[in-house]
């Protein structure tokens, strides 16, 4: 590619500080990222170079990306999850306190969930005759280790096919969803099925990106959390499921070590009576550790900015 000329060179400089001088709102946080964001954008074309046709195909794609979004499917944060944009923004975000869980990916599937009261199954669908039965236990507390009652933990998770409600017509939407409210001791449990790994939708635009890119679109089976409590930050997190092939591939970049559950193999019959399931099953238990933060109260980070 040869190089950019004197006067091409003078006049790309002479575009960029004229974009960056009509960048002048009354709030300093949006030129701020303005700013940036044009800076960065120029920077891009000055090292790509795109000819006509690759930026009309470029704005076509992002077009295409906008319509393939439903209410049920969100194309734009699946495309941000397959960049690992959507991994970094949770990384410049986390309060970095040890002990604390980390967040990770919302994913393009989140939904209204029907609200559920502790031990509930949330699997209804054909999933729950032919999965492994698994028993869901966790604790809501503090980084100190002091339980968090009346938290409330919004769950959604795909079937052992690697389905989620939307994409499966065999299975009513809000099924392998819920909305728990922690008890006294900050806990809550429920009953489902051990969801498998999955690839992501690859019919639409961000499909298309990663086969151009050779890329599998494997996701790690796992179960989405979303955890809100007053004077806490929200964390929207995953638990993953221990063993997986998947956990160092993941296709939207969000494993965490700490996010990895292993999902214990029990014949205990007792323990199956008590949670009125059959043997063998699953037992699935982790902690979700929240950052006080009384300036957030319930709002936190999570869900509500990225929807």
């Amino acid at each position: 590619m040869p190089k950019l000329t004197p006067l091409t060179i003078k006049r790309l400089q002479e575009l960029e500080a004229a974009v960056l001088g009509q960048v002048r709102s009354d709030d300093p946080r949006v030129n701020e990222l303005i700013a940036g964001l044009v800076r960065h954008a120029h920077a891009l074309v000055r090292e790509t170079r795109p000819t006509h046709e690759e930026w009309a195909a470029a704005l076509d794609f992002l077009i295409r990306v906008g319509r393939a979004c439903t209410d049920q499917r969100n194309e734009l944060i699946l495309l941000m999850d397959m960049l690992g944009l959507t991994s970094a923004v949770d990384d410049v975000n986390f309060p970095g306190i040890a002990g604390a869980t980390p967040s990770s990916v919302e994913g393009p599937f989140h939904a209204p969930a029907p609200p559920r009261s502790n031990g509930d199954w949330i699997s209804g669908g054909p999933e729950r005759d032919r999965g492994e039965a698994m028993v869901v236990r966790g604790a809501v507390a503090d980084v100190a280790g002091n339980p968090i009652a009346a938290a409330t933990v919004d769950v959604w998770q795909a079937d052992d096919a690697g389905h989620y409600d939307s994409q499966d017509p065999q299975q009513a939407l809000g099924n392998l969803r819920g909305l728990f409210t922690t008890d006294g001791r900050g806990e809550f449990w429920f009953r489902s099925v051990l969801p498998s790994s999955y690839p992501v939708p690859t019919d639409g635009p961000a499909g298309e990106l990663l086969k151009a890119l050779g890329r599998h679109p494997m996701r790690p089976g796992h179960i989405h959390l979303h955890v809100t409590a007053p004077g806490f930050r929200s964390v929207t997190t995953h638990a993953f499921v221990a063993g997986d092939p998947y956990l160092g591939s993941d296709a939207a970049f969000a494993v965490k070590e700490e996010l990895i559950v292993e999902p214990v193999l029990s014949t205990d019959r007792a323990a199956a009576a008590a949670h009125q399931v059959g043997v063998p099953f699953r037992l699935f238990e982790f902690s979700i550790r929240l950052v006080p933060d009384p300036g957030l109260g319930a709002r936190g980070s999570g869900l509500g900015e990225s929807r």
